[in-house]
């Protein structure tokens, strides 16, 4: 008994501490002169990244989707639903485009355009692995869908990310002809980083910020195309690194290190930018959509909660849904098949928006 008591404690225990040291060791350990920064591997932290390393052992339940996301992707007979690695932008990254299912290249029926932001803590991630989401979001919307990727950290910091996401954006509203698409309705779509991402991106666009580096003139059209924002993800950084902390994976995390140090966490936070923004310029900022698990533990709820009071005291458009019973990464992977459990919840909550985002404005 007490030897398998040892051997359980050392598998699920033990295994995962040392990768946790291991880990940190690698990222970096904290800066600290000498033996100190060593010190860190008895401190409870690592005790916490112990166990949220235990919890990522639940997405090996993902792996057969991973699998079916690749064939998928992979397959030329899937060409006739979408085109894939088409060049935008000053940096020359690629994005993928995805056709309505009905297709017309009558002016009066052209589809509007989605573009989806994905996330992947501002570190990782890649636009094949949503090709099942856009093709769902395709049928389910009857509206093209772009997915586009963007330098991630260590290629760049954040603001690189945020000028990769207005350059598609501006790409998309100069390219409706040439693929048929309708270049003044667009939605923006973003989880996790990339709805952190998305936020800025829109803002910086309406209040044509010189960051950018693109014409202000056309950094306005482009905003003024933007018809709504849908969202679950991060809006204060600030409050995001201590949740961070408290899991103990602040030193893992590349958001810190995306962000150029703790000092640019207001600078790149959503709820900071909107109240530097005049009456006048929050006129001309697209509505929000916020969408958020009530059982997201990555992400806390409070971040939209917060983020809706905010936009809703300074009189802007936003709309406040929380979903029963959904994780983090839930939100996006359950909208890639419709066997998945919170699939017809989640875009039922979408479809609605979409409609009235679309709609009279």
């Amino acid at each position: 008994f007490w030897c398998m008591l040892m051997t359980a404690g050392l598998l699920l225990v033990g295994l995962p501490y040392s990768v946790c040291v291991a880990a940190q060791w690698y990222y970096g350990w904290p800066d600290k002169p000498g033996y100190k920064k060593y010190i860190e591997a008895l401190n409870p932290r690592i005790y916490r990244l112990t166990i949220v390393t235990l919890d990522l052992l639940k997405y090996f339940k993902y792996g057969i989707l991973h699998f079916q996301m690749k064939s998928w992707y992979k397959n030329e007979e899937n060409s006739k639903y979408y085109q894939k690695g088409i060049v935008y932008g000053r940096k020359g990254k690629k994005l993928d485009l995805y056709y309505p299912p009905k297709r017309n290249k009558s002016e009066a029926t052209l589809a509007p355009v989605v573009v989806f932001i994905y996330g992947g803590a501002w570190s990782s991630g890649e636009r094949s692995l949503y090709c099942l989401l856009a093709r769902q979001m395709t049928e389910e919307l009857n509206t093209t869908v772009i997915c586009p990727d963007y330098c991630t950290y260590p290629e760049g910091n954040v603001l690189a990310m945020v000028q990769d996401i207005a350059d598609c954006l501006i790409w998309v509203q100069e390219n409706g002809q040439k693929f048929s698409f309708d270049e003044d309705n667009i939605i923006v779509i973003g989880h996790s980083s990339g709805a952190h991402l998305a936020t800025p991106a829109t803002l910086f666009l309406t209040d044509a910020r010189d960051e950018l580096f693109i014409d202000s003139k056309k950094q306005r059209e482009t905003a003024s195309s933007i018809r709504g924002v849908i969202l679950s993800g991060i809006y204060n950084i600030v409050e995001y690194y201590e949740h961070e902390q408290k899991r103990g994976i602040e030193y893992l995390s590349s958001m810190t290190r995306a962000m150029n140090g703790e000092e640019n966490f207001p600078y790149y936070s959503p709820v900071h930018i909107v109240k530097k923004l005049s009456k006048e310029q929050l006129s001309r900022v697209p509505q929000f959509v916020l969408l958020h698990g009530d059982c997201d533990i990555v992400v806390l709820a409070d971040s939209s909660v917060k983020f809706y009071e905010l936009l809703t005291s300074l009189s802007v458009k936003v709309s406040l849904h929380l979903l029963g019973g959904v994780h983090h990464n839930e939100m996006v992977i359950d909208l890639m098949l419709p066997s998945r459990p919170y699939y017809r919840p989640i875009f039922r909550c979408i479809q609605q928006e979409f409609r009235k985002l679309l709609g009279p404005s």
